[in-house]
């Protein structure tokens, strides 16, 4: 027969309480299931155009945090994403006996740099790599593209939240404004 003991429970309860007053209490927040950050710039530029589907996310990721703005002007936005080069790749990672491919690697590679509208660098060219393993068997080809789309949709998803991540760690410093050059003949 279990005895009841509230005194352990109390104890218990205490420990448990104490914990979560630690951890709130050291400013640690999750970041939340929606992703969101805070961006340090209140207008972005991307270079990437209209029909572009990474730019397309990129964009509606962006237009989701408070306080940002997509622009089309780049003289009228803080901050210019310049999209260098975006790559998607697929090798073989393992055959069998047969020599059938068994499983492809797939990569996905971004890159990118940002800049102000007066051209000072701000995030120096960075490259961000997603990759996926992908079983292959050659009875359902049909299914295994269909899957391979969508982890590459998936891996675009990933690359854009690692950017945002990225673009939200940025510090802009103010331009420092250039002491007034003595006159001429001045002393």
């Amino acid at each position: 027969m279990m005895s009841f003991r509230p005194a352990a429970l109390i104890h218990r309860s205490l420990f448990a309480i104490l914990i979560l007053a630690l951890v709130a209490g050291c400013g640690f927040h999750m970041r939340g299931a929606n992703g969101a950050y805070n961006l340090p710039f209140a207008t972005v530029y991307l270079t990437l155009g209209e029909n572009s589907s990474i730019g397309a996310e990129i964009r509606r990721n962006i237009r989701a945090y408070p306080g940002t703005e997509v622009v089309s002007d780049p003289k009228m936005a803080q901050a210019i994403i310049e999209v260098l080069g975006e790559s998607r790749d697929k090798t073989i990672l393992t055959i069998n006996s047969q020599g059938l491919v068994r499983e492809y690697s797939l990569a996905y590679t971004l890159r990118f740099r940002v800049k102000d509208n007066r051209e000072r660098e701000l995030l120096e060219p960075t490259s961000i790599v997603v990759k996926r393993s992908l079983s292959y068997n050659e009875t359902s080809v049909l299914g295994k593209e269909s899957e391979e789309k969508l982890l590459y949709r998936d891996m675009q998803t990933d690359l854009v939240q690692q950017m945002l991540r990225r673009l939200a760690a940025i510090h802009v410093t103010p331009l420092s404004v250039a002491p007034p050059a003595p006159a001429a003949g001045a002393k």
